[in-house]
């Protein structure tokens, strides 16, 4: 792996930490935003501090030969603490309990990386290994021991994580909840990756200590790709499901906005003589959907003289015929009694700017003339209105079968 391979996801992850930083200044005192807020810091760190072209420059800068795999082993192990913390408070459970488990992984963390410093400093590492430290010094008084708790502790974490995760996910049922069930997959698989790192490095370390050199690939190659992935996706998973229902909603509001579009432009001839609401270019799809809406609603109450309430019971009566559910045969008479008024509207030659209509609207009705509202309602009533409208279906089939 080159520089760029680490330094590119470092920069991903550190516009991620300062997009977030409003987020993380406004709820500091929360156990959760610190953690997310040490899972992208380390993460980004890792991948810094773990590029062969940064190594060099901190090892010469320092004067300390290969004092950047410490700084990398301490890094990842506040990286694994911060994912262990924040999945217990995600979780939740007793206060206490949740405080109790907090303390124990922060002080065992720190423990860890009070030992590795202690290991370094007693350990003798004077030639500078860029990519191969842990083959190069397995077989090295101290550094051997530094190595070898390094990767335990990783293999532990990533373990147990993997395991908390996988038993919750199973244990999430509800739809509400998908988002928070697809990042604990995410997780499993994020520190499955994180297992294999180490996995892969604890082969080619044994495989020195056996007295050959012949696997060292596998601690060279083949494990800082996993442990790059395995970062990212962790990121990843801890993110989606703060971040997945707000782009879900996303989603959800600019699919109304676009499906209630056939039905605004029918509606145009009744949208008054006031001014259009304007909607600026950066507005967000909730804002664009409520503005759609509203459009609608306005030029319904403008239409509202044209509305036939017999039409729109033998249209409903003619749907649950046809064996619509309740819901779905509202919305087909709705639609089809404003298929019906638009025709009629026409054909009386009502003016196209609406305002005789706007006129009796304002005295007769003061509610939405119809039974459907909100933006996924309007939605749907615009996808039967352009579906009735396509069909070419006679304004007042429906009130003649029903008949």
């Amino acid at each position: 792996m080159t520089g760029s391979d680490y330094y590119i996801p470092a920069g991903v992850l550190a516009i991620a930490l300062v997009v977030k930083s409003p987020s993380f200044w406004r709820t500091w005192h929360s156990p959760m935003s610190k953690s997310i807020f040490v899972i992208l810091t380390s993460s980004a760190a890792g991948f810094v501090f773990g590029a062969p072209p940064t190594i060099e420059r901190v090892n010469r800068i320092t004067g300390v030969p290969n004092i950047s795999a410490l700084i990398v082993y301490c890094i990842l192990s506040c990286l694994s603490c911060g994912s262990l913390v924040l999945l217990m408070h995600w979780r939740g459970g007793p206060e206490e309990t949740v405080r109790r488990h907090t303390r124990m992984w922060i002080a065992a963390t720190a423990a860890v990386i009070a030992t590795f410093c202690v290991l370094f400093s007693l350990g003798n590492v004077p030639i500078e290994q860029q990519r191969d430290f842990d083959t190069f010094y397995a077989t090295t008084p101290y550094a051997r021991e530094m190595i070898v708790l390094y990767l335990t502790a990783h293999t532990t974490t990533s373990l147990v994580v993997a395991t908390k995760c996988w038993r919750w996910a199973r244990e999430l049922r509800d739809l509400q909840a998908a988002w928070t069930h697809w990042g604990l997959l995410i997780l499993v698989a994020a520190f499955g990756l994180t297992l294999s790192f180490a996995l892969a490095k604890f082969l080619a370390v044994g495989a020195r200590w056996a007295g050959t050199d012949t696997w060292d690939s596998l601690s060279t190659d083949v494990a800082p790709p996993l442990a790059g992935l395995g970062a990212g996706m962790t990121t990843i998973g801890f993110l989606l499901p703060v971040v997945g229902p707000q782009l879900g909603s996303i989603w959800v509001s600019w699919r109304a906005y676009r499906a209630m579009e056939p039905l605004w432009h029918a509606l145009e001839p009744f949208s008054g003589p006031g001014k259009p609401m304007r909607i600026r270019p950066t507005s967000s799809p909730e804002i664009r959907a409520m503005a759609r809406a509203t459009d609608i609603s306005d030029r319904l109450l403008n239409l509202a003289p044209h509305l036939d309430g017999s039409h729109r019971e033998a249209a409903e009566r003619y749907a649950s015929a046809q064996g619509c559910e309740s819901e779905a045969a509202l919305i087909f008479a709705e639609a089809a009694t404003i298929h019906a008024a638009l025709a009629a509207a026409k054909a009386a030659g009502t003016p196209a700017s609406g305002q005789t209509a706007v006129a009796v609207a304002v005295e007769t009705s003061t509610t939405l003339p119809t039974r459907v509202s909100g933006t996924n309602g309007l939605a749907r009533l615009s996808i039967q209105f352009s579906k009735i409208h396509r069909s070419g279906f006679p304004a007042g089939a429906a009130h003649s079968e029903s008949n």
